[in-house]
């Protein structure tokens, strides 16, 4: 595999597994740093993709709301009034939550719902992401 493919194929992993759709980028990170890739443009690569995916979420909850009731709607009722129920108890702080499986991805776009203003949302869904990249990197290479 050439080094542009393997950035290139966590890039897309990262980016679509920080959207809605079911996908899980550590298990590439994971793989590349254990065939001895350098991790910090490792690092680097997936945080840029999956906060970009979340950028995307962002974006897409600030139009959404019009859509609801679709049958193509991403998320059904229940799902979107528990992010929204859960953003409006812990506020923004909850995005540092971001990071997670199942409620991380909605978060971002229950933001983009209620309109968190997007510096914000950026400085806070970048520390949750590039942290969790960091510790998977770390626990990868045993450093911690």
């Amino acid at each position: 595999m050439t080094d542009l493919a393997a950035y290139a194929g966590l890039f897309l992993a990262a980016l679509l597994a920080a959207t809605i759709l079911p996908m899980q980028s550590e298990a590439v990170l994971v793989g590349l740093l254990l065939v001895d890739y350098s991790p910090w443009p490792l690092i680097a690569v997936a945080s840029v993709g999956n906060v970009l995916g979340s950028v995307i979420n962002w974006v897409l909850g600030r139009g959404i709301e019009r859509f609801r009731g679709r049958r193509w709607f991403p998320m059904n009722h229940a799902q979107l009034q528990r992010a929204q129920m859960w953003y409006r108890r812990y506020g923004k702080w909850s995005l540092l939550l971001s990071w997670l499986p199942v409620v991380g991805d909605p978060l971002t776009v229950v933001a983009g719902v209620l309109r968190e203003p997007f510096r914000v949302f950026l400085v806070l869904v970048t520390a949750a992401k590039v942290g969790r990249y960091l510790v998977l990197a770390a626990v990868t290479l045993s450093v911690i």
